[in-house]
């Protein structure tokens, strides 16, 4: 916990000089203002560190290299807390008291899905880095993402239970209190009977439990050959241990909510060998993820970018790269260049915009392997 907090402030420095000029608005000056909302504190802040870290490294080397259209990028951050109501308070201010020209954030759904309206309301471009919950962009016009979303992923870890793991029969362990969770279990049992497969148990909690031995008694006795659990790291690293003290020793499966440092440092032992998917892998050995993460390990004193630090920095790249395209500044214009966007290369991988201004791109599967986060494949759509 006190490493998190020194690291946030060491964030909030950085974020000070990535910033440059201050009192900028759309309106003029020197420089382009651009808003971000993240999780910097709370249950999920190693989400929207990371996150916010890459954002930052993309934004510094947009400036090094001479801005965009002339002009520097001033990143304004707002830290939601990993609160419910408080992403609507925080871009509220970006928009009406800041004037930025697009909004980068959230990596939760259900935090995306609260402010995406008031974007979509003040004509602002408001581009999330990893949200898969397809609702996020159905709010309207204005709403993109960079990453894949649940009906891909959902499909993905059915056809992997189901072929690759040869699992006939799976149990699925909700967080009913999560729009991400409730999504992906929809479309992970939805691939799961196309496939031919069996739901044998469907377990509920709510996020932030602490004790889950009834419910994973129920799933035991069920009797499956895997266990999906589309949660957040916290959560799953709690179900893991307890799942292993009730003798569960079959592989556990969940999507990209697990990709977290935490999730290993909770669960230890328990997590070991239960896989995940998620948006990109730092072993992928192409230049563009070598280059980035080298960077990354340059800026943050040796520390190995995850997904969410690279989707954050692609969501960044991404806004100055339509920016260059409007050669504008102006929201509306911005935002035509995005949803125009027919090939993107992000460190995630290539990836097209299509009509629901969702991102077509690759999955990536790793697993828990002798306590670190390991490739086992790359899923084309």
């Amino acid at each position: 916990m006190q490493m998190q907090k020194r690291q946030f402030f060491v964030l909030g420095a950085i974020g000070l000089l990535v910033s440059g000029l201050t009192g900028c608005n759309k309106s003029g000056g020197d420089t382009i203002l651009i808003g971000e909302f993240a999780s910097l504190t709370g249950k999920e802040a190693t989400f929207g560190i990371s996150s916010h870290e890459g954002t930052i490294l993309a934004v510094k080397e947009i400036n090094a290299a001479g801005g965009v259209l002339g002009k520097q990028l001033e990143l304004k951050t707002e830290d939601d807390q990993s609160k419910a109501g408080e992403p609507a308070n925080v871009v509220n201010k970006l928009i009406s008291k800041d004037g930025v020209v697009a909004i980068l954030g959230e990596v939760a759904s259900s935090r995306s899905l609260e402010a995406a309206p008031i974007c979509q309301q003040n004509g602002v471009p408001m581009i999330s880095p990893a949200s898969t919950n397809p609702k996020v962009t159905e709010t309207g016009d204005h709403i993109f993402r960079v990453c894949f979303i649940d009906p891909f992923q959902g499909t993905v870890m059915a056809n992997f239970a189901t072929k690759t793991l040869n699992a006939k029969k799976v149990a699925v362990f909700t967080d009913v209190k999560s729009d991400y969770s409730k999504g992906l279990a929809k479309f992970f049992k939805e691939g799961i009977a196309k496939a031919g497969g069996q739901v044998v148990a469907e377990l509920d909690f709510n996020g932030g439990d602490k004790d889950f031995k009834a419910q994973l008694t129920a799933i035991k006795t069920a009797g499956p050959d895997a266990v999906f659990i589309p949660a957040y790291y916290t959560d799953v690293a709690l179900i893991c241990i307890q799942a292993k003290q009730l003798g569960i020793s079959i592989p556990f499966l969940g999507g990209d909510g697990w990709e977290s440092p935490t999730l290993i440092e909770i669960g230890k032992d328990a997590v070991e060998g239960h896989y995940f998917s998620t948006h990109y892998s730092a072993d992928a050995g192409t230049p563009n993820v070598q280059n980035f993460v080298d960077s990354y390990k340059k800026e943050y004193q040796g520390k190995v970018p995850d997904a969410m630090a690279a989707l954050g920095y692609d969501s960044a790249m991404f806004l100055a790269d339509a920016i260059k395209r409007a050669n504008s500044t102006e929201p509306g214009k911005i935002r035509e260049a995005l949803a125009a966007t027919k090939e993107f290369e992000g460190v995630t991988g290539k990836m097209a915009i299509n009509a629901q201004r969702d991102a077509v791109k690759s999955a990536v599967i790793l697993q828990v392997k002798g306590g670190k986060f390991t490739f086992v494949e790359t899923v084309n759509p």
